[in-house]
């Protein structure tokens, strides 16, 4: 199953006519027009004005909202409305409302509010999907079907703890290997009947919260669990429009590097990945103009480097924050293309008029409350849609042609946040943007991927706390290391198994790497330990702080950082041992960005990958190449004030039709971009 069809990037986004009478639907699609919009998410949350009552279901209102779309040559992204379930449901099935961490049963109220495990959600939410597919799967304007939205929480009522056991009989088969999984020998925990399993939760094994856990392998379980529980929800809709609707793709609205739903689980199941771009608003613009690349690259590694679509930005604010600052001039334009210069093939708004009422009534939108065209958002908005669409199809179906790889692993994620002993003030998410941004500021072409991805086509490979090891994994990075290939791995990497038990013996990646280790220093935040690097004869010094694994290098390992202070002075802090044709690196403690920036420059610098304009601070470049091999190069500059580059490639720029040769100058405004065809 492939990506929608289309002329050109998808603009448009998430429409709800149904809060606005007749007459204001002819003001929205006369700034539609203006907009250069192309495609309307629609249905999103009318589950409760679509289906009033179990015994009733009343398309009246949807069957006008599509054909007005399709009337004025728009096309559709149709939702089922199963992401906010209507009242009548939760009064009439109260199980249908989760039970939270801490064993309350809710009420009816917000959305994200289903029990994954309750029978009357599924056969409802099922039901939905089908009536929707039997009337409008062969609907010309329909282009996607959008399944739910935003999947995520959990439950831990008893229809989830009896599902539970049901999927801890199919993946572990016995008691016996379930007791070993989980270590159960500790405190007495041994199981005797599988009905004595019960959720982790805060009248459990939990403390202090979700990352507070006796028993880490019960809790990573759980999560797998939940994660594939929420998933199966999405795929009895998906059976559902297939049924009627065998070609039309259906995907759902992920939310990027979201910690409670493993989206690698999801990817299979998914015809296309889609996702909501509202990242973190850091006092530093270029961290976040960072941190949405590297979800881009996760986004897009999902389904091994094919195309996405960003199914949600705000064209303004958000509403959901404590401060919620508005974009300034020319950031919308700069992040949307940077979203396309990172492989998205549709780039779409929530929302495209602002609600009068409820939580998100101040959230951004392509209309505001005034309705006027002439606002600054609106006039942006416009340019913006003006602009894709002079690009065609050219930038359609092209991917990103990364040699280095990220490995992503939410098991990983999960259990480096709730493992005991070692320092909860480290982050796996921002470990893992700090070698992403490394990398970015280089301008590096980077996949982020799971773990179980095939490293053929990579140069390099970065394992940032990759510290659950499971399958083959240490089998495969041994091999791509002796082909040739750079690993980089840290501390905590590598040191339990897929239960979370800590390997007996050395781990196997001790010996990839060429060192064990010895034993582990934490310190407390802003404390921090100088580590003196020494790469192609030039010495330097950084801080390192939160961890500090003590290294016992192996004969032939080469020790290329040390620590400066307390009692293991002078020790291993940064190695490298040759492998076969190739270098498995091991950064042992938490560098600052300087320092951690040198390892990897060196790394990718040694197998020529090394980006053009990496010492130009704010300029971004990226690279896709189009089915028909047409190479892209995209030049975006997220700074503040002009800067002067040399273009390193020659190409015509789709956005205005200049024509650019390679060694030329060029001045980049603030918030320039430049698509350069080859």
């Amino acid at each position: 199953m492939t990506l929608p069809a289309g002329d050109h990037v998808r603009y448009g986004g998430d429409y709800n006519p149904e809060q606005w009478p007749a007459p204001v639907w002819d003001e929205d699609h006369a700034a539609f027009d203006l907009a250069h919009v192309t495609t309307l998410t629609v249905g999103v949350f009318a589950w409760a004005h679509t289906q009033p009552a179990e015994d009733r279901y009343d398309f009246t209102r949807l069957d006008a909202i599509v054909e007005r779309v399709h009337a004025e040559g728009r096309q559709v992204v149709l939702a089922t409305p199963s992401g906010a379930m209507p009242p009548w449901l939760a009064r009439a099935y109260p199980d249908a409302c989760r039970v939270d961490l801490e064993g309350r049963r809710h009420v009816y109220g917000q959305r994200h509010n289903h029990c994954p495990s309750s029978p009357a959600f599924r056969r409802l939410s099922v039901a939905m999907a089908a009536r929707l597919a039997e009337r409008y799967g062969d609907h010309p304007a329909v282009v996607a079907w959008h399944v739910g939205n935003e999947y995520g929480g959990a439950c831990y009522c008893d229809l989830c703890a009896a599902g539970f056991r049901e999927w801890l009989r199919a993946r572990y088969g016995t008691l016996e290997r379930l007791n070993d999984a989980w270590s159960t020998l500790f405190w007495s925990h041994v199981f005797g009947d599988w009905d004595e399993v019960v959720p982790p939760s805060m009248l459990s094994e939990h403390w202090r919260g979700p990352n507070h856990t006796a028993f880490q392998g019960i809790t990573l379980d759980y999560r797998r669990y939940m994660s594939d529980r929420l998933r199966e929800g999405f795929v009895a809709e998906k059976a559902a429009i297939r049924a009627h609707d065998a070609t039309t793709p259906v995907t759902t609205n992920l939310m990027g590097f979201y910690q409670p739903v493993d989206y690698h689980r999801w990817a299979d199941d998914l015809d296309f990945v889609s996702w909501d771009n509202y990242p973190p608003l850091p006092d530093d613009p270029l961290r976040t103009a960072a941190r949405m690349a590297a979800t881009h690259a996760a986004m897009r590694g999902l389904k091994g480097g094919q195309p996405f679509w960003v199914m949600e930005q705000t064209p303004s604010i958000t509403a959901s924050r404590d401060v919620n600052p508005v974009k300034r001039p020319g950031v919308l334009a700069l992040w949307t293309w940077q979203s396309v210069a990172h492989g998205a093939d549709a780039t779409l708004y929530f929302q495209m008029r602002q609600s009068r009422g409820a939580c998100e009534k101040y959230h951004g939108a392509l209309l505001d409350h005034s309705g006027r065209t002439d606002t600054r958002v609106f006039r942006e908005a416009a340019d913006l849609g003006a602009a894709l669409a002079t690009t065609g199809s050219t930038l359609l179906g092209a991917r990103t042609p990364a040699r280095v790889a990220l490995l992503l692993d939410w098991d990983s994620w999960w259990a480096v946040e709730m493992t005991d002993g070692y320092n909860r003030h480290v982050s796996y998410l921002q470990t893992l943007l700090a070698h992403h941004r490394a990398l970015w500021d280089a301008n590096v072409d980077v996949d982020v991927v799971p773990v179980t991805a095939d490293l053929a086509a990579y140069d390099v490979v970065v394992a940032p706390l990759l510290h659950v090891l499971k399958g083959d994994v240490a089998q495969r990075l041994t091999a791509f290391v002796e082909r040739g290939g750079s690993l980089v791995t840290t501390f905590y990497g590598g040191r339990v198994d897929a239960s979370t038990n800590a390997f007996l013996g050395s781990p196997p990646l001790d010996t990839l790497v060429g060192a064990r280790v010895e034993e582990t220093d934490s310190g407390v935040p802003g404390a921090a330990n100088p580590v003196t690097l020494t790469l192609d004869g030039v010495t330097t010094t950084h801080d390192a702080t939160l961890v500090f694994e003590l290294l016992v290098p192996e004969d032939g390992t080469e020790v290329v950082g040390t620590y400066g202070v307390d009692f293991y002075a002078g020790r291993a802090a940064v190695t490298r041992a040759r492998r076969g044709a190739g270098s498995a690196w091991h950064v042992a403690t938490g560098l600052d960005d300087a320092g951690l920036a040198r390892v990897l420059r060196h790394v990718v610098a040694g197998h020529g990958l090394l980006g053009p304009h990496a010492d130009d601070e704010g300029v971004e470049v990226a690279h896709r190449v189009a089915p028909d091999g047409t190479r892209l190069t995209f030049v975006l500059h997220h700074g503040d004030a002009p800067r002067t580059v040399t273009s390193q490639v020659a190409g015509v720029d789709l956005l205005t039709g200049r024509t650019v040769a390679a060694g030329e100058a060029l001045v980049l405004p603030p918030r320039q971009v430049l698509v350069l065809r080859a």
